[in-house]
């Protein structure tokens, strides 16, 4: 049992540290990175976009102004030199205006295709950081998968074995193991316990070597169950 249960510790431990958890933080750490930058590039180029529309719409309307008083002069309806004069001089100003605006509108559409770039080489990071994801996030269920497998193998045979130990042992089984870093039981090689690794005194061997063969034996020097095998020295 002692031996089943040094194999779950070490699928459990497995579990904890496949290296694609420790992956996937980084990546999730660096793709939240790249999200807030994301949204950051998208609310830019909305904004921008909607800052062309106003622009364009700022031309359009004034260039529209520049038309309809330009026909009025081509037309020859406006007969007062005053007039005349005065709406030249709009059409002029008109001119002026559109040449200012069009030179904001294409300033706009400038950064507007700076922030796009901006914004397409983020969205292409995160795609790339997602397909990365996935593939890690496949490799780590798989290898959970196996271990979990291990894990249900090793488990149904340390029932089996439990079924046969008495409930006592097992309660002080446990009760070692959690105050002896998972170890419980230890192996006694010839004097030697494997668990603490001290030989035990004379007069302890003489004991066990009295004791009946299903007797409790305990090292003295850890507390640990002791398990006779053919090379114990009793």
């Amino acid at each position: 049992m002692q031996d089943l249960d040094l194999q779950l510790d070490q699928v459990a431990h497995k579990r904890k540290s496949l290296p694609e958890h420790q992956t996937l933080a980084e990546l999730a750490a660096e793709k939240s990175v790249v999200d807030r930058e994301l949204v950051t590039a998208d609310t830019e180029v909305s904004d921008l976009q909607r800052e062309q529309k106003k622009a364009d719409s700022d031309v359009e309307q004034v260039r529209q102004r520049k038309a309809r008083n330009q026909q009025r002069l081509d037309s020859g309806q406006v007969t007062s030199p005053k007039d005349l004069e005065n709406l030249q001089h709009e059409v002029g100003s008109l001119d002026r205006r559109i040449s200012d605006l069009e030179d904001a509108e294409l300033e706009v559409m400038e950064k507007l295709e700076a922030a796009e770039a901006v914004q397409a080489d983020l969205r292409t990071r995160a795609e790339a950081f997602a397909g990365r994801q996935a593939e890690l996030e496949s490799t780590r269920d798989a290898a959970l998968k196996e271990l979990d497998e291990q894990r249900a193998e090793l488990g149904d045979k340390r029932s089996t074995i439990a079924a046969e130990l008495p409930e006592a042992l097992i309660t002080l089984y446990q009760r070692l193991r959690e105050h002896n870093g998972g170890i419980g039981a230890a192996a006694l090689v010839g004097k030697r316990c494997m668990g603490c690794r001290m030989e035990l005194a004379p007069s302890d061997l003489t004991r066990f070597k009295a004791s009946a063969p299903d007797a409790v034996l305990r090292c003295e020097e850890c507390g640990r169950i002791l398990v006779r095998t053919s090379e114990s020295a009793v």
